[in-house]
Protein backbone atom coordinates (compact mmCIF):
# COMPACT_ATOMS: atom_id res chain seq x y z
CA UNK A 1 0.00 0.00 0.00
CA UNK A 2 1.41 3.58 -0.75
CA UNK A 3 2.44 5.58 2.20
CA UNK A 4 -0.34 8.63 2.64
CA UNK A 5 1.12 12.61 2.90
CA UNK A 6 3.32 13.81 5.86
CA UNK A 7 0.38 14.52 7.79
CA UNK A 8 -2.40 12.80 9.65
CA UNK A 9 -5.30 12.08 6.92
CA UNK A 10 -7.74 10.89 10.04
CA UNK A 11 -8.90 14.93 10.68
CA UNK A 12 -9.06 16.37 7.38
CA UNK A 13 -12.12 17.74 6.11
CA UNK A 14 -14.06 15.44 3.27
CA UNK A 15 -13.89 17.46 0.13
CA UNK A 16 -10.75 19.65 1.08
CA UNK A 17 -7.60 19.77 -0.90
CA UNK A 18 -6.11 17.78 1.73
CA UNK A 19 -8.65 15.22 1.13
CA UNK A 20 -7.75 15.41 -2.35
CA UNK A 21 -4.02 14.74 -1.58
CA UNK A 22 -4.49 11.83 1.20
CA UNK A 23 -6.07 9.90 -1.83
CA UNK A 24 -3.75 10.62 -4.23
CA UNK A 25 -0.58 8.55 -4.11
CA UNK A 26 1.35 10.68 -6.50
CA UNK A 27 0.25 14.13 -4.25
CA UNK A 28 1.04 12.45 -0.84
CA UNK A 29 4.41 11.58 -2.36
CA UNK A 30 5.38 15.37 -3.02
CA UNK A 31 3.98 16.12 0.29
CA UNK A 32 6.46 14.03 1.66
CA UNK A 33 9.31 15.06 -0.27
CA UNK A 34 8.41 18.53 0.60
CA UNK A 35 8.31 17.42 4.17
CA UNK A 36 11.88 16.49 3.88
CA UNK A 37 13.64 19.47 2.02
CA UNK A 38 11.15 21.98 4.42
CA UNK A 39 12.88 20.02 7.36
CA UNK A 40 16.64 20.43 5.54
CA UNK A 41 15.51 24.06 4.69
CA UNK A 42 14.53 24.82 8.08
CA UNK A 43 18.02 22.81 9.71
CA UNK A 44 20.11 26.26 7.82
CA UNK A 45 17.23 28.49 8.40
CA UNK A 46 18.13 28.43 11.75
CA UNK A 47 19.48 32.17 12.85
CA UNK A 48 16.62 33.75 10.74
CA UNK A 49 15.73 36.48 12.64
CA UNK A 50 12.74 36.92 11.81
CA UNK A 51 11.83 33.57 11.52
CA UNK A 52 10.79 33.65 7.53
CA UNK A 53 10.52 30.05 6.58
CA UNK A 54 8.21 28.89 8.98
CA UNK A 55 5.69 32.01 8.31
CA UNK A 56 6.06 31.72 4.62
CA UNK A 57 5.44 27.62 4.52
CA UNK A 58 1.75 28.86 6.26
CA UNK A 59 1.39 31.27 3.61
CA UNK A 60 2.20 28.38 0.96
CA UNK A 61 -0.06 26.09 2.53
CA UNK A 62 -2.84 29.02 2.36
CA UNK A 63 -1.64 29.33 -1.44
CA UNK A 64 -2.17 25.94 -2.35
CA UNK A 65 -5.72 25.21 -0.57
CA UNK A 66 -6.76 28.04 -2.73
CA UNK A 67 -5.96 26.08 -5.71
CA UNK A 68 -9.84 24.68 -5.31
CA UNK A 69 -10.58 27.67 -7.74
CA UNK A 70 -8.57 26.27 -10.76
CA UNK A 71 -10.08 24.81 -13.70
CA UNK A 72 -7.57 21.50 -12.78
CA UNK A 73 -7.31 21.46 -8.80
CA UNK A 74 -5.45 17.93 -9.34
CA UNK A 75 -2.48 19.86 -11.40
CA UNK A 76 -2.39 22.85 -9.44
CA UNK A 77 -1.86 21.50 -6.12
CA UNK A 78 0.61 19.51 -8.14
CA UNK A 79 2.25 22.65 -9.88
CA UNK A 80 2.32 23.99 -6.00
CA UNK A 81 4.36 21.64 -4.74
CA UNK A 82 6.81 21.35 -7.38
CA UNK A 83 7.52 25.15 -6.96
CA UNK A 84 7.72 24.93 -3.37
CA UNK A 85 10.14 22.15 -3.47
CA UNK A 86 12.20 24.21 -6.34
CA UNK A 87 12.02 27.18 -4.33
CA UNK A 88 13.49 25.85 -1.07
CA UNK A 89 15.82 23.58 -2.57
CA UNK A 90 17.25 26.94 -4.43
CA UNK A 91 16.60 29.88 -1.73
CA UNK A 92 18.67 27.63 1.21
CA UNK A 93 21.01 26.11 -1.47
CA UNK A 94 20.10 21.87 -0.59
CA UNK A 95 21.09 21.43 -4.03
CA UNK A 96 24.78 22.68 -5.87
CA UNK A 97 24.47 25.64 -8.20
CA UNK A 98 26.20 26.41 -11.31
CA UNK A 99 27.59 29.36 -10.72
CA UNK A 100 27.37 32.32 -9.02
CA UNK A 101 27.52 34.06 -13.06
CA UNK A 102 27.90 37.89 -13.28
CA UNK A 103 26.63 39.80 -15.68
CA UNK A 104 27.45 43.74 -16.12
CA UNK A 105 24.31 45.59 -17.37
CA UNK A 106 24.40 48.44 -19.67
CA UNK A 107 27.90 48.45 -19.28
CA UNK A 108 28.33 50.00 -16.01
CA UNK A 109 29.89 47.96 -13.94
CA UNK A 110 28.67 48.98 -10.84
CA UNK A 111 25.07 47.35 -12.54
CA UNK A 112 25.61 43.65 -11.88
CA UNK A 113 23.63 41.15 -11.77
CA UNK A 114 24.69 38.33 -10.26
CA UNK A 115 22.91 34.48 -10.95
CA UNK A 116 22.89 31.24 -9.74
CA UNK A 117 21.19 28.86 -11.43
CA UNK A 118 20.14 25.33 -9.87
CA UNK A 119 18.75 22.14 -11.66
CA UNK A 120 15.23 21.63 -9.60
CA UNK A 121 12.22 20.83 -10.97
CA UNK A 122 11.48 23.04 -12.08
CA UNK A 123 14.50 24.75 -12.91
CA UNK A 124 15.02 27.76 -10.77
CA UNK A 125 17.83 31.13 -10.44
CA UNK A 126 18.63 32.74 -7.94
CA UNK A 127 19.69 36.58 -9.45
CA UNK A 128 21.10 38.86 -6.93
CA UNK A 129 21.28 42.74 -7.77
CA UNK A 130 22.19 45.19 -5.15
CA UNK A 131 20.97 44.40 -1.82
CA UNK A 132 17.66 42.52 -3.53
CA UNK A 133 16.79 38.96 -4.51
CA UNK A 134 14.98 37.29 -6.82
CA UNK A 135 13.94 33.71 -7.38
CA UNK A 136 13.06 32.81 -11.10
CA UNK A 137 11.57 29.76 -12.62
CA UNK A 138 12.88 28.30 -16.12
CA UNK A 139 10.09 28.92 -18.57
CA UNK A 140 9.37 27.41 -22.10
CA UNK A 141 10.88 28.94 -24.67
CA UNK A 142 11.99 28.69 -28.65
CA UNK A 143 15.79 30.12 -28.06
CA UNK A 144 18.19 30.60 -24.86
CA UNK A 145 16.91 30.37 -21.05
CA UNK A 146 13.82 32.18 -20.16
CA UNK A 147 13.59 32.94 -16.26
CA UNK A 148 10.20 34.12 -14.46
CA UNK A 149 9.93 35.78 -11.08
CA UNK A 150 7.51 37.95 -9.13
CA UNK A 151 8.62 40.96 -10.81
CA UNK A 152 11.84 40.35 -12.73
CA UNK A 153 12.61 38.22 -16.00
CA UNK A 154 16.19 36.98 -16.88
CA UNK A 155 16.42 35.67 -20.45
CA UNK A 156 20.32 34.08 -20.95
CA UNK A 157 21.36 33.22 -24.40
CA UNK A 158 25.08 32.80 -25.54
CA UNK A 159 26.36 34.37 -22.53
CA UNK A 160 23.92 37.62 -23.06
CA UNK A 161 21.31 37.91 -20.95
CA UNK A 162 18.19 40.82 -21.00
CA UNK A 163 16.88 41.82 -17.22
CA UNK A 164 14.07 43.60 -15.90
CA UNK A 165 14.14 44.02 -12.04
CA UNK A 166 11.24 45.40 -10.90
CA UNK A 167 7.88 45.93 -12.11
CA UNK A 168 7.61 48.49 -15.02
CA UNK A 169 11.14 49.23 -14.62
CA UNK A 170 12.95 48.90 -18.29
CA UNK A 171 14.80 46.41 -19.55
CA UNK A 172 18.91 45.67 -18.73
CA UNK A 173 21.30 44.44 -21.44
CA UNK A 174 24.00 42.36 -19.56
CA UNK A 175 26.64 40.51 -20.45
CA UNK A 176 28.48 37.91 -18.89
CA UNK A 177 31.54 39.35 -16.66
CA UNK A 178 34.64 37.42 -17.79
Amino acid sequence: MAQGPSFACDKVAAGSIEAMICNDGGLSELDRKLADVYLAAYRKATNEHPPVLKAEQRGWIKGRNECWKSDDTHRCVEQEYQRRIAELQARYRLLPGIGPVSYTCDGQPGNEVVATFFQTDPPTLVAERGDSVALMYLQPGASGARYQGRNETFWEHHGEALVTWGLGTAEMRCHKTP
